[in-house]
């Protein structure tokens, strides 16, 4: 009976041991992927974190004051960004990602980061560096001191004086470089599908950064177009890409004529307190109702106080409303508009003509 016993314990041991050691590769694997998720993160081998400052935690809780809410500074469907200042005392924007349960939050820190490792320009907003955790995924930007041409327009203290118009041209023609070359100057084409002023931001000489690739889509420079799952702000979609799914660069052309009105008008692009005038919602719709009234001096940001010049603001009207056709072919490409902001009086013609 003694030996019996003996027997089976000793069995017992045999077997828990065996079993520890079957489970030890995969606990040690488990182990090395919460220590080097970056090795496991990205779906895309050709993204090369080296090119990023990789911050740890503790250096990004520093920064922020423990994500403290008094340094808030925006948020949006993927998080909150913080006001954070770095051991050299440089200003910085601290995007904190909401957990990976977040639909979309795993691609979204992804497209950021592949796309910020193939564009620099200088209407572009730069990535600074990155934290990345087993539970926390963190973007690190430099700090932009107006804030967004959004906030500009909409929610500006008192203190602040309001954008004049030179700054309104500026902020139009830098944008508008920015998206031309996304569209023409990269390896890849580059879709960034939600142009809008809210992600437009703005330095402290009013030069425009845009902002936010998160939705971006990247295609061969030869196809004309890609169908994806709809994507970007109410107000800001074109219309084919509304009923078809069919997504190019002029889907940015489209998004980039609503922000030209919502620079000259101030307004928002989908607004239902515009209901309460009996106007419309769509600040397009909005836009060209005032026009056939004729009644221009409405249109235009009270802010302006009339420090403006008619004939620019027309034309820009004007403008904005070729961008915003309802065939994509009718929409120049960015590479045209830059040119028609800059002045080429022959390639706005040329425009208006087709």
């Amino acid at each position: 009976m003694t030996k019996s016993k003996c027997s089976s314990s000793s069995t017992g041991a045999i077997a828990g041991r065996f079993a520890r050691l079957l489970a030890a590769p995969a606990i040690a694997l488990a182990h090395y992927r919460r220590r080097k998720p970056h090795k496991h993160f990205f779906d895309d081998p050709e993204v090369d974190l080296r090119w990023f400052k990789r911050f740890s935690l503790r250096e990004i809780l520093v920064v922020s004051d423990n994500f403290s809410n008094k340094n808030i500074i925006g948020r949006d469907g993927f998080g909150k960004v913080y006001k954070g200042r770095l051991a050299d005392g440089s200003l910085v924007a601290v995007k904190r990602l909401k957990e990976e349960r977040i639909q979309g939050g795993k691609q979204y820190f992804q497209k950021t980061i592949e796309i910020a490792s193939m564009t620099v320009h200088a209407n572009l907003l730069w990535l600074h560096g990155i934290c990345m955790t087993p539970t926390e995924r963190v973007l690190v930007y430099p700090y932009m001191s107006n804030g967004s041409v959004a906030s500009c327009l909409r929610e500006r203290p008192e203190s602040q004086p309001p954008l004049d118009w030179p700054k309104r041209e500026r902020i139009a023609l830098g944008s508008a470089r920015g998206l031309a070359y996304l569209h023409h100057h990269c390896d890849r084409k580059i879709i960034h599908r939600d142009v809008k002023a809210a992600n437009i931001l703005l330095d402290e000489d009013f030069e425009a950064f845009i902002c936010d690739f998160g939705l971006a889509k990247l295609m061969d420079h030869n196809d004309t177009h890609v169908n994806t799952i709809l994507l970007g702000t109410i107000g800001h979609i074109a219309p084919e890409y509304l009923s078809t799914g069919n997504c190019s660069e002029k889907t940015d052309v489209f998004g980039y004529g609503v922000m030209l009105l919502e620079l000259i008008t101030g307004q928002r692009a989908f607004d239902l307190a515009r209901l309460a005038n009996d106007d419309d919602v769509m600040l397009l719709d909005w836009v060209k109702g005032l026009l056939k009234k004729k009644k221009l001096e409405t249109l235009v940001d009270p802010d302006l106080r009339g420090n403006y010049i008619d004939e620019e603001v027309e034309q820009l009207i004007q403008l904005a409303l070729l961008y915003t056709q309802g065939s994509p072919t009718k929409r120049p490409k960015m590479s045209e508009v830059v040119r028609m902001l800059e002045g080429d009086d022959l390639q706005t013609e040329e425009m208006f003509r087709q």
